[in-house]
């Protein structure tokens, strides 16, 4: 296992990205709604090539965050972790970065690949619509591992939290993405 990311991560909105599209100007967009399109699990959307929209409880500050990549799947870790969900991932060129809201980033050595993701969140409740300034009480955590594999639907894994269930109630009434033409 590696550490890509370990320490504070700034949201805005509830809201942090993955990006590894050569131009995210080109392309889809990765507008909330799009990102979750066709999905059963709302904390981690995958609908968007090369893009992960993920949610956080904290509206706007910085939050706890680790990425971790690994060889193999790693085994299922549900203690300390009200919510999980796995996703699909393809990287869609050879840079991956970890962004915030407003654009601001974190270069990820994430080989170009496919990859399932499992997205654990800690706290969403405690922390909804909440800010944070530095120095005051951490409330949420979340915990993103990547390991290569083969692209599989999404699952929700976990859902304890009334946030959780409103995001994955979100992603199912929205329509499937568009086919490619």
């Amino acid at each position: 296992m590696r550490t890509l990311f370990h320490g504070e991560f700034r949201v805005a909105y509830g809201q942090l990205y993955v990006d590894s599209r050569a131009d995210p100007d080109e392309g889809p967009e990765a507008g909330l709604d799009e990102c979750f399109m066709g999905q059963r699990a709302g904390l981690c959307g995958a609908a968007v090539p090369g893009h992960l929209f993920l949610l956080t409880g904290m509206h706007t500050g910085a939050v706890p965050l680790t990425v971790e990549l690994h060889e193999t799947e790693p085994p299922l870790d549900t203690d300390g972790w009200e919510d999980i969900v796995e996703t699909p991932f393809r990287t869609a060129s050879d840079g991956t970065e970890l962004i915030e809201w407003d654009g601001g980033g974190q270069v990820l050595d994430l080989p170009p690949g496919a990859y399932r993701v499992r997205y654990h969140c800690r706290g969403m409740d405690e922390a909804r619509d909440g800010v944070r300034s530095e120095g005051e009480q951490v409330l949420d955590a979340y915990l993103l591992r990547f390991w290569p594999g083969p692209p599989e639907r999404d699952r929700v894994v976990k859902e304890t939290s009334r946030s959780a269930a409103y995001w994955h109630r979100f992603a199912r009434q929205l329509p499937p993405p568009p086919t490619p033409e």
